[in-house]
C-alpha cells in the first residue's frame, strides 16, 4: 500500500484502445486548475462498478472522462459521460496535492473517495483503505487529518448545492472538444 500518482492522461490504461486526449489550464473567478479530457474511442472491454447493488458502466466506447485538478484543494473530480454525453457519476478522490509533472497534471491520491451521481446519490468510499494507510505508516496522521477534513468539504458542498463541478464539468467540457 503506497500513495499512488495518478496522471490526468491515463497514458498506461491498457483497456483504452484508442483515444484522444487534451488538456487545458483554466483561470476564473469559479476555477484555477487544469482540465483534462479524455475522449475513449475503443475499449478493450467495457468497465462497469457496483454501487448499492446496482451496476453501472463507468467506461465504454464513446465515452469521455474530465478530470479537473484544482490548484491548492485537495482533491480531483473525474466526470464521466457516456457516449450519448450524459453525466454517469462524479468521481472524487480526496488528494494529498495535485501538480504537473512533464506537462501532464496529476494528483496523489488519499485513498478516500466520494462518488456522487446524477441522481443526487452520494456514496462514500475507502473509508477502510485510508484507517490501513494510517495504521501500516503509509500516511502521518496530518495526512489522515487532511483528507477526512477535505472530505467532509466536499460533502458539505454537494449537501449545500455547492459542489462547481455540478455546473463546471458541462462547461469546462464543452470549452475543450471546442479547442480541438
Amino acid at each position: 500500500m503506497e500513495i499512488k500518482r495518478k496522471a490526468g492522461d491515463r497514458a498506461g490504461w491498457k483497456r483504452v484502445v484508442e483515444r484522444h486526449y487534451q488538456q487545458r489550464y483554466i483561470e476564473t473567478k469559479d476555477y484555477c486548475g487544469y482540465v483534462t479530457l479524455l475522449h475513449v474511442k475503443e475499449v478493450t472491454k467495457p468497465l462497469w462498478t457496483t454501487y448499492n447493488s446496482k451496476q453501472l458502466c463507468i467506461l465504454n466506447n464513446g465515452y469521455v472522462w474530465l478530470q479537473h485538478f484544482p490548484e491548492g484543494h485537495h482533491h480531483s473530480v473525474t466526470t464521466t459521460f457516456n457516449e450519448n454525453g450524459d453525466i454517469v457519476q462524479w468521481y472524487i478522490d480526496i488528494c494529498l496535492k495535485n501538480g504537473v509533472d512533464n506537462n501532464i497534471p496529476y494528483m496523489d491520491d488519499l485513498f478516500l473517495d466520494i462518488v456522487l451521481l446524477p441522481t443526487g446519490q452520494v456514496i462514500e468510499k475507502d473509508k477502510d483503505e485510508l484507517e490501513e494507510a494510517l495504521s501500516l505508516g503509509v500516511i502521518s496522521r496530518d495526512y489522515y487529518n487532511l483528507a477526512w477534513r477535505e472530505f467532509y468539504k466536499i460533502l458539505e458542498q454537494i449537501n449545500t448545492n455547492t459542489f462547481i463541478y455540478s455546473h463546471l464539468s458541462l462547461v469546462h467540457k464543452e470549452e475543450l472538444i471546442k479547442a480541438t
